[in-house]
């Protein structure tokens, strides 16, 4: 179920005279500033995230454990997103989305510094399963904190804009790995994770919550409608439907950016032996084409719609896999990556497209649970990529490139029987029955 006002002429009026003036001028300087704080949240959490896909081999080596197992270490931080943004999307429903958003920054960079510490490999992967409490926390809380705040005309783009500053997080990651890895070690690269801490004094002091929200809550309150169990209600009838295909759409986009980013590295420095600049500078500036794809996308998503400004380039990105895993040139795999991040950037219009599909009062446990049920399926990836890599002698490229082929498939699939959501305007009416 998509929330819509019901007044058409009331949209038409909005939009003209919005469309008097250049989209940029039409927030106001709290809804920017509300932007921001989910801006700076989600790059920050990116950040200490991607920096462990650059170090897995340099950690199987120091503990001695195939890289197999490190996987595993990746794969239980995304299983516990779900964990965090669960409770995170129902505490962000009931008290307001700033208070979630402030404690899983603080959540994720503190196990990310602790973790740097590690004397033991478990010791290591208990604080990185940690830190994905925290990680999967962040994006409910961040997301409907901006979209809910954002006006509906240019939503799209700064969804995009939004969402795309994962992969500057990632392109950060991947500079300090190229510029001083050979400096400060595995270990240094963690420690660096505890300085997203700073952002909390931004979020306490200059961001507020969202109207849309606030005028909700007290509705609730007032006609004693209060939704106490936010997860339950978006699996009744009314909203079966939309959840179970945007469960579809994000296990499906997960599954693709796992299948491109999660071992990529791995196979550059394993397989194919090029050194730590070589793969660090390749990973930011995919990450810079991410950003830039997203953004563009983003705009496209405000003029032709959600749906097809995810489907057209998902469909071309299947095309564009074999160019850069079935050689061993570099020119020809950073080419055709960085072709893959143009279009696989254009997959992930999330912020807008999830908290658009759900009433106000459910909003971010439903983003929550359909966003990072989506990483249980994307913690599978990497384990059985380096399984079949390993049992059968395939190599890390093949099962990347059946995982991105198969993953594209379900992404548009899920895209075609999903709505579209374009021109969404967020009302506070209680529509939960």
């Amino acid at each position: 179920m998509v929330s819509r006002d019901d007044s058409g002429q009331a949209r038409a009026m909005a939009t003209a005279a919005a469309g008097a003036i250049p989209w940029w001028k039409e927030p106001t300087r709290d809804q920017w500033f509300a932007w921001w704080a989910a801006w700076l949240g989600w790059t920050l959490d990116a950040f200490d995230f991607t920096v462990f896909l650059l170090i897995m081999v340099p950690i199987s080596k120091e503990f001695h454990v195939p890289l197999t197992a490190v996987t595993a270490v990746f794969t239980i931080t995304l299983w516990m997103r779900l964990v965090g943004a669960v409770a995170s999307g129902w505490l962000a429903d009931r008290i307001g989305r700033k208070t979630p958003l402030m404690i899983s920054i603080a959540w994720y960079s503190i196990c990310n510094f602790i973790a740097g510490f590690s004397p033991t490999f478990l010791f290591l992967f208990f604080f990185r399963a940690l830190l994905g409490i925290g990680m999967g926390a962040e994006w409910p809380a961040g997301a409907s904190l901006a979209m809910e705040s954002w006006p509906a005309r240019s939503r799209g783009l700064m969804s995009g804009v939004l969402q795309g500053s994962w992969a500057l997080g990632f392109l950060l990651s991947g500079a300090i790995y190229a510029l001083f890895y050979n400096a400060i070690g595995w270990r240094g690269m963690l420690w660096i994770g505890i300085l997203p801490a700073l952002s909390l004094v931004y979020v306490r002091y200059f961001v507020k919550e969202p109207e849309v929200w606030v005028e909700n809550r007290r509705r609730q309150r007032a006609e004693n409608r209060e939704v106490r169990a936010p997860l339950f209600a978006i699996f009744k009838r009314q909203f079966l439907g939309n959840t179970l295909t945007a469960c579809w759409f994000m296990a499906s986009a997960f599954v693709i950016y796992y299948s491109i980013w999660a071992l990529f590295a791995a196979h550059l420095q394993k397989e194919l032996g090029y050194s730590s600049t070589q793969v660090g500078t390749l990973v930011a500036i995919a990450n810079g084409v991410t950003f830039v794809a997203m953004s563009f996308w983003g705009w496209t998503a405000d003029v032709i719609g959600r749906r097809w400004s995810m489907i057209i380039p998902a469909a071309l990105g299947i095309f564009v896999a074999p160019i850069y895993l079935l050689t061993r040139d570099f020119t020809w795999i950073a080419t055709g990556f960085l072709m893959q991040a143009m279009f696989a950037g254009a997959i992930y219009q999330l912020p807008s497209y999830l908290t658009e599909r759900f009433p106000t009062e459910v909003r971010a446990t439903a983003t929550a649970f359909c966003y990072h049920q989506g990483a249980i399926w994307g913690g599978f990836v990497a384990p059985v990529i380096s399984l079949l890599a390993t049992n059968y002698g395939l190599g890390l490229a093949i099962p990347m490139l059946i995982g991105t082929m198969l993953g594209c498939v379900s992404f548009v699939l899920s895209l075609l029987l999903g709505p579209e959501t374009k021109g969404t305007v967020f009302a506070a009416d209680v529509v939960v029955t």
